[in-house]
């Protein structure tokens, strides 16, 4: 029994997982105590989860290194087959390794960031979570009307930023232009109903002018960009039913929905207020008689 016993402790196999073990936990502890003590002190909510999320790749990268260099001997004789085997592993992992790739161009490449509302592959919603292979997405409208939550999280291959255009609603501009159209009969006071729209348009949407100004000139300065309006403008089309108003403003990217409802409330409500000076037009169909056929039928 204890020539069995020394047998295993003086086995070198059974010496090198001990120090695999011991290496990988000496690893990870630093790793931890970085993040918990370094990374988390990092102000900036970004900048720390991509330190985090770094300093997890950095401390796989270690371990990994640590098992090539404690079984070098061992893989000498595997060097050949490794080299023919490595177009085959390639080929069946190209998805993981263009994911792998998409992942560093995620962090490094400015793409998204965690939080930012994203449309990838068909999929919009908020980012929950960057992985190395997958993003993860709080999923946003589809059977649900409106940018609002239907509760279902998607996992996002990385490799999508290769493929498909990535629609980024809140990158460096976390603005939209959004409009509404309100169909106005003719005969109406047409200047009222401008006046109208101006007014609901800066109390309801007209405290984020100037933020949404500022935002712009930064990305003007960065960007090669014509100058834009985000002031509340409203202009109109006459067609063959009505004259149709359209208020366009800028909103906040997450409160689309919100906003167009504060704003109908208030047209709604000014309209009612007009004493019939403002007055909503429909579609509306005449209806014709049929004329009358005299039918003469001979014997």
């Amino acid at each position: 029994m204890d020539n069995k016993i020394q047998e295993i402790l003086y086995n070198p196999m059974v010496g090198k997982m001990v120090f695999i073990a011991v290496g990988i936990a000496i690893i990870w502890t630093l790793v931890k105590v970085i993040q918990r003590n370094l990374f988390s002190k990092i102000k900036d909510t970004d900048n720390r989860y991509r330190a985090k999320k770094f300093g997890s790749f950095v401390g796989y990268a270690l371990s990994a290194i640590l098992l090539i260099i404690v079984f070098a001997d061992k893989l000498g004789g595997f060097t050949v087959a490794l080299g023919v085997a490595g177009a085959g592993i390639a080929f069946a992992l190209q998805e993981v390794i263009a994911s792998f790739a998409g992942w560093l161009a995620i962090m490094f490449g400015g793409f998204y960031k965690t939080g930012d509302r994203v449309q990838l592959g068909g999929i919009k919603g908020d980012v929950m979570d960057i992985g190395v292979l997958r993003t993860t997405i709080m999923e946003t409208g589809q059977w649900v009307d409106g940018d609002l939550y239907n509760g279902r999280i998607v996992l996002i291959a990385n490799s999508f930023v290769f493929k498909e255009p990535v629609f980024n609603y809140s990158g460096d501009f976390p603005f939209l232009w959004d409009e509404i159209k309100i169909p106005i009969q003719y005969g109406s006071d047409y200047d009222l109903v401008n006046q109208m729209l101006e007014r609901v348009g800066n109390e309801v949407a007209g405290d984020l002018t100037a933020q949404s100004k500022e935002k712009w000139h930064a990305l003007q300065k960065k960007y090669l960009l014509e100058e834009a309006q985000t002031e509340p403008m409203v202009s109109l089309i006459a067609n063959d039913n009505w004259v149709e108003f359209t208020l366009r403003y800028v909103v906040s990217f997450k409160k689309r929905r919100a906003t167009k409802t504060a704003l109908f409330t208030k047209i709604l409500k000014e309209a009612a207020a007009s004493n019939g000076a403002i007055r909503f037009a429909s579609a509306t169909f005449q209806l014709v008689e049929a004329p009358d056929f005299n039918i003469n039928i001979k014997n």
